[in-house]
């Protein structure tokens, strides 16, 4: 897949674990997982402003592009 997922990457950055994460974006532990692991087929543009905010991040600090 083209599209990394470096959320694990930002959460040990700012020594936060998932289910705090999933906590204080509001979506649960599970579906956070599988937007970790790049299982994820979308994220909603609230998910992601959510995710930024509380990491204190840029979305391409969490998703990255690679060429296949």
């Amino acid at each position: 897949m083209p599209i990394i997922i470096n959320l694990d990457v930002m959460l040990a950055k700012r020594k936060m674990r998932s289910n705090e994460l999933a906590d204080k974006v509001g979506i649960t532990t599970a579906n956070l997982s599988i937007l970790k692991t790049g299982k994820a087929k979308a994220i909603r543009f609230s998910t992601l402003e959510a995710i930024c905010r509380e990491l204190d991040c840029q979305p391409g600090d969490i998703m990255e592009f690679v060429e296949e």
